[in-house]
């Protein structure tokens, strides 16, 4: 019996998981964990936001659905919602607190992801049970051909070897297969599969999952690794490509600006070698020299981030080719 997960981002309120589930790793980003019977939610919040953009970017784009506390209306809450609707998370609830209403974050939100969400009451316990139910209806495949798992943590146990946690960005991964250690021209077999402390055979998609690698050793592994064993993923140093700026972003991208490109686990500067737009700025066609490769299946989307930007660090979307 394969396990059901669902992977939620919390946002806007530090620690909130707490009385949610019990933790579990914890760094930049911080999980906590939920489980009954087969069914798992994996809760993850991005510790250090907002004085670094990136942990944003990792626990959305790791998540199924979004679970936005607003307690307050500030830059932080903006970039939260820029960046949902930059990945694209369609599936989330929203629970407004400090007397703030929905007529208030109407105009922030309109024509954003976020303004399909769901609005609940704050019950934590009716939210658990809630959760539990949306999770063991996810039936993950654990049969497809391939499977993509970008890394997030990594570590040596002893006796065991090198481990690697991540949740499934694409298909399903068994245990024996060989996997391609992208970027470079590594390659590691999978040893065993463990998901919230049990073994099993095969992983799929979307689900939280810990992988014993045989033929890798950690100092060959970073976060954003990518496991793969399909072969139509890229890794490139440099792209040619179509961005598009979020509407409140000030000015056209320049040459010689130094961006973040948001993949999967990886987040890679990448400096603006060419920028040039017609009409409309807000389109823009950029060549990119990246500071190390880049990881992606062709025809998906990107974020672009400029953390070193004042109260809007999310720039908008690019096309990967």
């Amino acid at each position: 019996m394969p396990m059901a997960n669902l992977n939620v981002a919390v946002l806007g309120a530090p620690d909130y998981s707490k009385d949610l589930g019990k933790k579990g790793t914890a760094s930049d980003l911080t999980f906590y964990n939920l489980k009954k019977a087969d069914t798992t939610v994996t809760f993850i919040e991005p510790t250090r936001f907002p004085e670094r953009l990136a942990p944003l970017y990792y626990a959305v784009s790791m998540a199924q659905k979004a679970l936005l506390i607003v307690d307050q209306i500030n830059p932080a809450f903006g970039e939260i919602v820029i960046m949902l609707d930059c990945i694209g998370l369609r599936e989330g609830i929203v629970i407004l607190k400090n007397y703030i209403s929905r007529e208030q974050i109407a105009p922030l939100i309109k024509g954003t992801v976020v303004d399909g969400y769901e609005f609940i009451e704050e019950d934590k316990n009716l939210l658990r049970e809630r959760l539990l139910e949306d999770a063991a209806r996810i039936v993950s495949p654990q049969d497809a051909a391939t499977g993509t798992l970008p890394v997030d943590h990594f570590f040596n146990v002893r006796g065991i070897g090198t481990v690697v946690l991540g949740s499934l960005a694409e298909g399903s991964l068994k245990k024996h297969d060989v996997l391609m250690v992208l970027p470079g021209e590594k390659t590691a077999q999978v040893r065993s599969i463990q998901k919230h402390d049990q073994d099993f055979d095969t992983a799929g998609v979307g689900e939280r999952t810990g992988i014993a690698l045989k033929g890798i050793e950690v100092e060959d592994l970073d976060r954003g690794t990518i496991l793969t064993n399909d072969k139509t993923i890229k890794q490139v140093s440099a792209l040619q490509a179509k961005a598009k700026l979020v509407k409140y972003w000030p000015a056209p991208l320049k040459e010689g600006m130094v961006l973040h490109i948001g993949h999967w686990m990886q987040h890679v500067p990448a400096r603006v070698e060419a920028a040039t737009s017609e009409d409309d700025w807000h389109e823009m066609d950029l060549k990119l020299k990246l500071d190390k490769m880049l990881v992606y299946r062709p025809g998906t989307r990107a974020v672009l981030t400029y953390p070193e930007g004042g109260k809007l660090r999310v720039v908008g979307t690019i096309q990967l080719p």
